[in-house]
């Protein structure tokens, strides 16, 4: 069935034979649709499957383009339409049953439909479209057009369905939006209009949006401009500005998942969030139903249902979950409940209604179907069980005539029924499972499994299959399966590199015999093993991906090997290479695929890279190492991609598979083709593998990823062909025949072995509990099972044998490592101990005790891994650290003409940072030539025009003011040089850093887009120049830091050796640049700086030791030199005695000053003389040059502190430079920033201008199509356009036709049919009693039958242009309603235009007041204008600005009037002044007149005491008071002596009264306590007394006597002891009251003596104001 493109690049056959598609198995990854009541369909790779519910038969349909896409179905028509998956697309529509193709439909789409949709009624197809296009078409699927056609960019859809009661609405939903699309038409002449949904919130609450084309509520600023749109503000001007929406104004809303009609033309939308929605479909109004909770509530898990499918039934929807459950969602006006209306074991992808509506299909998301029909029993039907997953390998059942058997990668293998492909039966190992293949010579099969494991499956009876064998071979996965063509050998390949050969039959108990090592990348087994031989050929083929070669090992098994297989192999298993005789090949070029022909040594190759077929002869004679095959015969395959080869049972047939999906049957001698078939698609990646069968009549072929099982049978099937392999097949099977019937026996008789197995149900329980059964399998404690390879290895050290020398060998070893193991067994056993001795909480397990060397060993491979992997990361960690390092380094620093630094100062905390820079690019100084070079140009053109000006004007006044002018002008230029504006309304104070600004234009002149740009440029190069001058003085400031650091340095040398000399402990203070001050410290990791350890590499430490041998033996040698040690001894090591060493020169001592004074001798009497008088002298220039030292010392110290503070205040000078330069640098990036915000407004209003542009241009362009719509009727008769202009004029409303359906039928949309059907339905019937009226028998009687047929004739040709004028009336009237609904548009289109013209105009109005109006910069100084009560004013409307010169001209002439009002008023003060100044002297003299009276008074009467006199007439008063005051200081020491002395006896005293004091209370604590004694006896004789008292009456009165004769004693003893207490007591008060009234009594003395000394002390001021009198101030 293959035709196009890919049939012409198939092989073409070379014989009769061909081969054809019997059926196709596959499971259904898209929705199932119904075709008819009893038929359901759904598409599987290259094939859609039809399957009849009753009898469950398939039919198949081929695409002939490869995979299937969508699918649809039309149930009234009984068609089906899907789409291919080729570059651009078709769309094929097919009738069923009859499978014939009624039409092909082509559009523009360039990759693939993603949806197609049949209307309900009419022959009306909807398709969508992915990308590029997003387009939705409307096709009439019967002629083959496209009535109309939508496109939606960027707008994916999930789902799409039409209105059953309306075709002219339809329906899509994608998870974010949801939109109603309406079918408009006008005779033929369709077009769609969309609506979109405003679905709610996440919550359910409703969000109203404003308009954003034209916002009614936006703010007005009336600083910075007019206030715009966000989409203008965003610079868009087309569509996507009429629905731009910044992020911050995007609120989640809900997330539709599915959607279904009513039959009142209304939609139900289920959300992810739970919420159902109903949205009317005229109005599109929302509404969101209420859950209403039951009173037994639904378990927890489906308390929250999120619907993953809706289909509409009466009274409410029936909703499926992701939980497997069914539910009826019962609707009543605005709320809904839920009810279980059905279980299924999974969850629930599709649902869908049978046509007449009595039965349900549910499809799950693993592909099975279910049937559940209303009102029958069962209800609930299987009609397709899907297996686990694809096919992962198949095979036939031998002799593979009845049976096959499919494995699945989860480990399900299903044995089917070759006929129908039924499951006969299905088994589950529980396992990741790889290859599946079926023994020749027994009804069993081995599966090969990912655990290294092969199980054996026996299908002795195919309705339970059951696991007989499970051989554990190695760790490593198991690839490939293979078995001989007899059946003797089962040949197992791992992913290692190792081929197992185990014998094949069941009776052997399938045993192993051993195994050979290949290379480790096993592309594929081939075997050869004829009826007519002894041995078994075998072919390993593996790939060389290095080299880009391929590798074949080949070596040969006897048949006889299952008996003699111990000489075969050694003790490992290993088979031995020089006896199965093995070859290594190698081939120049890479194979996908080789197999090992039966005939004349011979192999064939499927090229990998090249589409070549090659064969290769093997050569006879024996080699050694690798030989190099060469081909034989190539064949070019018209088949491309890697492909597979295999040999028929016979060998004469090479079957071919490759990516391509084209399976080719090829001679072995000719390789040529002679069959062929198109089983699946390169989309789908090709095939998989095949299996044919015996006889060679059966075909079975395994899609890729298509997920789809061919069986391909013969057509024409004879000849040859058909006798060759038809006679090997019976051979085959009378050789096998006494095999089979003997293994089968014992397969019948086997029994099952305990694997973890399971059935359907137990399998599908097990996948939903997984992680409890992973929980369990941790916690069971099952003994780990061995692979066969490491049992062969640890049977060889049970064996003595092979081993004994090894043993002899290593017995030393050996006891060795047993008596570690017994001291390691102790110490374990000691710490076991150890343990049961702690608490339960420190306590260690059992097994935690237990060595376990393969847990060591993994724990070891982990840290390794562990270690490996941290390197790494830290590898990478560290250098993407480094390259962010080194961009930050190129951005920060490299990239810097002018590097950021920092300056210090000395002594204060003050900083001053420089202007980090970049250089200016090329471009930039080009733009910055370029508007100077202009602003020069302007400035020149606008000199010239004054100058044209003036000379026309007054050439008269020029000349005679000609030398006035250039002096004005000299002048001007002398000023102007850095700027033509005051510095306020230039707005900063660039020209205090020597800028020239006098090429910046004002700020009141800037009203173009170019000057604004253009002054930004100039802004930016004076703030680079700002920058500059102050870098410049910087850097000098650096330097001149630099330069006071080395001068430091240098006076600090001497500065320490003077500190040296004089033995000061000061430290030397240095200054140092830091690290801000030179940062490119910073990008230099320092060895200080390193925490970590430094690893010293041996030789490293090798030379180090060297070194400090040599430098000891240095030393030692410097000690053994007399010479230089006498030096050093005697005078410190130099030969001469430097002024600095005074400090340290000591005179030695004569020897005799270490005996008495008295027995020195003369002579050395006056060497001691000499000896002080030295020492004195040395003293002496020891003083002086400790001083002169000294001096220079602060000499030194000083001139640093000055030169120091000096470059502080420097610094400090700069810093205010820097704030200052910081501050016009703010100025004009101020300057900048509002000339930008300027631009950028401008740019707002330009796209808010073009997009009112385009928008009315895109409305007037909808206007004039409407209007050339109207064009179209001017061919309609005059009364049709008279009939049209009055329903223009009357608005006719047109009813809704009502569907009549009758209330007990079970379909909720009740019977419709197509308006054309109906039409054609009326007609027919009209004339069928048209017919009848003709008849002949009611012809009146006596009319001629000439007339009769004249008047039938006449009647039926107005009957039927009655019918057509009904048609065309109809027609009319959908044309009008047409033309209505347009008219309606237009005139909303005309409306819009106004309102676009009205805002337009009110745009450019506000644009050109914007224009106008100019945000300019103006510096004030700060502190001149102070405001009380401060309220900033933002509305300026009656303010202007005018010019300084004005307001400075008034306030000029106000303050010399106030100037001279200010001088008149001080002449009058002054003379005011004058006139109290010389009252003031007059008041002045009379005062001074009385106190000389009284000064000459006080003279007279003036007293002189003794001391007096004595102060006139003793001439040396101040010695005399100087002696007095020694005396009396004599005096105060001998007191303050005396005093002491008294305290210290005092204090004696006190030591001993404390003494004694402390005795007294030893001694009072004693009697205290004998007291205490006494007192218990006294109470002791009471109680005897009272006792006796009580026992001898008789004594009564005596007794009482007794006891009255003795209380006082007792009484009288603590009467005595209360008393001692009082009056110690009264003692202490005594003594407390003497010492307050003492202190009470000295407290009255000192304030008498202090009155005293107040009196004194106010008669000392009287006597001394009455001696020396003074001036009084006023």
């Amino acid at each position: 069935m293959a035709q196009g493109r890919e049939r012409d690049e198939g092989p073409h056959s070379a014989g009769g034979a061909s081969l054809s598609v019997r059926w196709v198995q596959g499971f259904p990854k898209q929705n199932v649709h119904f075709v008819n009541d009893n038929t359901i369909c759904y598409p599987c790779g290259n094939y859609v499957i039809f399957i009849n519910i009753e009898t469950k038969k398939k039919t198949v349909l081929q695409c002939s383009n490869g995979i299937v896409g969508v699918m649809a179905t039309n149930i009234r028509c009984e068609v089906v339409a899907f789409s291919d998956r080729k570059l651009k697309p078709l769309i094929y529509i097919y009738s069923f049953p009859g499978l014939t193709r009624r039409t092909k439909l082509k559009g523009n789409i360039l990759l693939d439909y993603t949806l197609l949709s049949f209307s309900y009624c009419g022959t009306y197809l909807a398709s969508y479209s992915s990308l590029p296009e997003f387009e939705l078409a409307l096709w009439n699927w019967e002629s083959s057009i496209i009535l109309c056609r939508k496109s939606q960019p960027g707008m994916d859809v999930n789902q799409m369905s039409f209105n059953p009661m309306n075709w002219r609405q339809l329906c899509l939903s994608s998870p974010s939006t949801v939109s109603v699309w309406t079918i408009e038409r006008s005779n033929q002449e369709h077009c769609f209009r969309a609506r979109s949904v405003k679905l709610p919130l996440e919550d359910g609450s409703f969000f109203n949006e404003t308009d954003v084309v034209f916002p009614q509520s936006l703010p007005k600023d009336l600083i910075y401009g007019p206030v715009l749109p966000l989409s203008s503000i965003a610079g868009l001007v087309g569509e996507e500005a009429e629905t731009f929406r910044p992020k911050d104004d995007l609120y989640p809303l809900l997330h539709p998942t599915m959607h279904c009609w009513t039959p009142t033309s209304d939609l139900y939308i289920g959300c992810e969030e739970g919420h159902l929605l109903m949205i009317n479909g005229n109005t599109l109004q929302v509404t969101v139903l209420n859950k209403i909770e039951e009173e037994s509530p639904l378990e927890d898990r489906r308390n929250f249902i999120s619907p993953v499918t809706l289909v509409y039934q009466k009274e409410g929807v029936l909703a499926s979950g992701i939980d497997g459950f069914v539910y009826s969602f019962i609707i009543k006006d605005r709320s809904y409940m839920i009810e279980d209306f059905l279980e299924i074991e999974r969850p629930v992808e599709h649902m869908a209604f049978s046509p007449n509506y009595t039965m349900l299909l549910i499809q799950t998301d693993k592909g099975s179907v279910y049937i559940y029909t209303f009102g029958k029993e069962p209800t609930l039907n299987k009609v397709l069980d899907a297996c686990d997953g694809k096919f992962q390998a198949i095979d036939f059942i031998t002799p593979g005539t009845q049976y096959f058997m499919t494995l699945t990668h989860s480990g399900e293998i299903c044995v089917w029924w070759l006929e129908d492909c039924a499951c006969v039966s299905k088994i589950y190992l529980n396992t990741l499972a790889m290859v599946l293949a079926c023994c020749p010579s027994s009804l069993s099969a081995a599966v090969g499994t990912e655990d290294g494991s092969v199980y054996f499956i026996s299908v002795y009876d195919k309705e339970s299959p059951q696991v007989v064998h499970k051989a554990f071979l190695s760790e490593s996965s198991v690839q490939h399966v293979v078995y001989d063509q007899q059946g003797i050998f089962l040949l197992v390949g791992t992913s290692e590199g190792k081929v197992f050969i185990i014998n094949a039959n069941s009776s052997s108990s399938f045993q192993i015999i051993g195994f050979t090592e290949v290379a480790k990348d096993i592309l594929q087994i081939s075997t050869v093993s004829l009826l007519e031989t002894d041995i078994v050929k075998v072919m390993v083929l593996s790939s060389l991906p290095e080299a880009g070669r391929s590798r074949l090992e080949m070596f040969t098994l006897p048949t006889l090997l299952p008996q003699v297989s111990t000489t075969f192999a050694d003790e490992r298993g290993r088979l031995k290479d020089e006896i199965i005789h093995k070859y290594l090949y190698e081939l120049e070029h890479a194979l996908s695929s080789a197999v090992l022909g039966f005939q004349s040594n011979q192999i064939y190759g499927f090229c990998s890279q090249v589409p070549y077929i090659c064969s290769y002869l093997l050569p006879e004679e024996e080699h050694t190492g690798i030989y190099i095959l060469k081909p034989y015969k190539k064949v070019q395959s018209r088949q491309y991609g890697p492909g597979l080869l295999y040999l028929s049972s016979h060998g004469l047939w090479l079957i071919t598979i490759a990516k391509c999906g084209i399976l080719c049957i090829r001679d072995v001698y000719t390789l040529e083709t002679f069959a062929w078939c198109r089983s699946h698609s390169h989309q789908g990646h090709g095939i998989q593998s095949m299996r044919i069968s015996m006889d060679g009549q059966n075909i079975l072929v395994n899609g890729r990823d298509d997920g789809t099982l061919v069986y391909l049978k013969w057509k024409r099937f004879g000849g040859h062909l058909a006798s060759e392999i038809l006679d090997y097949y019976q051979k085959l099977l009378i050789s096998l025949s006494s095999a089979m019937d003997k293994e089968n026996h014992y397969l019948s008789t086997t029994p099952k072995v305990s694997v973890d197995l399971g059935s359907d149900s137990e399998h599908t329980k097990q996948k939903a509990s997984t992680d409890l059964s992973q929980d369990e399998l941790v916690l069971t404690d099952v003994k780990k099972e061995i692979p066969w390879i490491q049992q062969k290895s640890q049977e060889v050290f049970v064996k003595h044998g092979a081993i004994k020398k090894e043993v002899n060998l290593f017995s030393k070893k050996r006891k060795e490592i047993k008596q570690g193991i017994k001291s390691l067994s102790k110490t374990i056993l000691n710490m076991m101990e150890e343990n049961d001795k702690l608490e339960n909480i420190a306590k260690l397990d059992q097994q935690e005790f237990g060595l376990d060397l393969e847990e060591l060993e993994r724990l070891h491979d982990e840290s390794q891994e562990e270690v490996a992997k941290i390197i790494k990361d830290v590898e990478m960690h560290n250098l993407a650290k480094s390259y962010l390092a080194e961009l930050i380094k190129e951005e920060c620093w490299n990239s810097m003409a002018v590097k950021g630094q920092a300056l210090k100062c000395f002594h204060i905390p003050c900083v001053v940072e420089n202007f980090p820079m970049k250089a200016r690019t090329v471009e930039e100084l080009k733009e910055l030539e370029r508007v100077l070079q202009q602003k020069k140009i302007e400035a020149e053109c606008l000199k010239l025009r004054k100058e044209i000006v003036e000379a026309q004007s007054g050439v008269k006044l020029i000349k005679q003011r000609h030398e006035e002018d250039d002096e004005e002008e000299e002048e001007e230029d002398k000023t102007v040089k850095y700027s033509n504006l005051p510095n306020y309304l230039l707005g900063s104070l660039s020209t205090d850093f020597g800028v020239d600004t006098s090429l910046l234009s004002s700020q009141l002149e800037l009203h173009s887009r170019e000057e604004k740009i253009n002054q930004i440029i100039l802004l930016k190069d004076i703030i680079y120049k700002v920058k500059t001058v102050f870098n410049n003085e910087f850097d000098a400031a650096y330097k001149q830091k630099e330069f006071e650091i080395a001068r430091v340095k240098e006076r600090n040398v001497r500065i320490r050796e003077i500190i040296l000399d004089l033995e000061l402990e000061e430290a030397v203070w240095q200054p140092e640049f830091e690290d801000c001050e030179k940062p490119e410290r910073m990008l230099v990791v320092q060895d200080e700086e390193i925490t970590a350890h430094k690893h010293i590499k041996p030789w490293h430490k090798a030379k180090e030791l060297m070194v400090n041998h040599e430098k000891e033996h240095w030393l030692l040698i410097q000690d053994a030199s007399t010479r230089l040690r006498a030096l050093m001894d005697m005078m410190g090591g130099v030969l001469e005695v430097k002024k600095e060493d005074i400090l340290r020169m000591v005179i030695p001592q004569p020897a005799f000053m270490a005996k008495p004074d008295a027995v020195w001798t003369e002579e050395e009497r006056k060497q001691f003389k000499d000896y002080e008088k030295k020492v004195k002298e040395l003293n002496e220039e020891r003083d002086k040059y400790r001083k002169s030292l000294e001096a220079e010392l602060k000499k030194l110290q000083n001139s640093i502190q000055e030169s120091t503070q000096a470059f502080d205040e420097h610094l400090k000078r700069l810093f205010e430079r820097r704030v200052k330069a910081e501050m016009v640098t703010n100025q004009e990036e101020l300057k900048i920033s509002n000339l930008a915000f300027s631009l950028l407004l401008d740019e707002e209003l330009s796209s808010r201008e073009k997009f009112l542009n385009n928008y009315l241009t895109r409305k007037q362009h909808e206007k004039v199509m409407d209007r050339s719509f109207k064009k179209e009727f001017s061919e309609i008769p005059g009364h049709q356009v008279d009939i049209l202009y009055k329903l223009f004029k009357r608005r006719p409303r047109i009813s809704k036709q009502k569907t009549h359906s009758e209330t007990t039928s079970v379909v909720p949309f009740g019977e419709l049919p197509g308006s054309g059907k109906l039409n054609k339905d009326a007609f027919a019937q009209l004339m069928k009693a048209m017919d009848e009226l003709d008849n002949i028998s009611n012809m009146p009687e006596g009319l001629d039958p000439l007339v009769w047929n004249h008047f039938c004739m006449t009647r039926r040709a107005k009957v039927e242009n009655e019918q057509k004028v009904k048609q065309k009336a109809a027609d009319l009237l959908e044309m009008a309603t047409f033309l209505q609904k347009r008219v309606e548009e237009e005139e909303k289109v005309q409306q819009e235009i106004e309102r676009v013209f009205h805002e337009l105009i009110l745009l450019q109005e506000e644009k050109v007041r914007f224009q106008l109006n100019l945000t300019i910069q103006i510096l004030l100084k700060q502190g001149q204008v102070e405001l009380e009560n401060f309220q900033l004013v933002l509305e300026y409307s009656d303010a202007i600005l005018i010019n300084k010169n004005i307001i400075e001209d008034l306030n000029s002439v106000i303050r010399t009037q106030g100037q001279k009002k200010v001088a008149s008023m001080m002449e009058s003060k002054d003379v005011h002044k004058r006139i109290l100044q010389i009252e003031w002297e007059h008041k002045k003299m009379e005062m001074e007149r009385e106190d000389l009276n009284q000064k000459a008074w006080d003279i007279q009467m003036l007293f002189f005491s003794r001391d007096r006199q004595k102060y006139l007439n003793e001439p040396n008063y101040e010695a005399l008071i100087s002696i007095q005051i020694g005396i009396m200081e004599q005096t105060i020491a001998v007191l303050d002596k005396t005093h002491k002395k008294n305290v210290e006896n005092c204090k004696k005293l006190l030591k001993k009264l404390g003494k004694f004091s402390n005795q007294k209370d030893i001694a009072n604590y004693a009697l205290s306590c004998n007291l205490r004694e006494e007192l218990v006896a006294v109470s002791e004789r009471k109680d005897i007394c009272n006792a006796m008292e009580s026992r001898f009456c008789h004594v009564g009165q005596a007794g009482l006597e007794l006891l009255s004769s003795s209380d006082p004693p007792t009484s009288a003893n603590q009467t005595a002891g209360i008393t001692g207490s009082k009056l110690t007591c009264e003692k202490i008060v005594k003594e407390r009251y003497e010492n307050m009234m003492q202190q009470q009594k000295l407290t009255n003395i000192s304030k008498q003596q202090a009155e005293q000394i107040s009196i004194l002390q106010t008669e000392v001021e009287r006597l001394r104001m009455k001696t020396f009198p003074a001036l009084v101030p006023m």
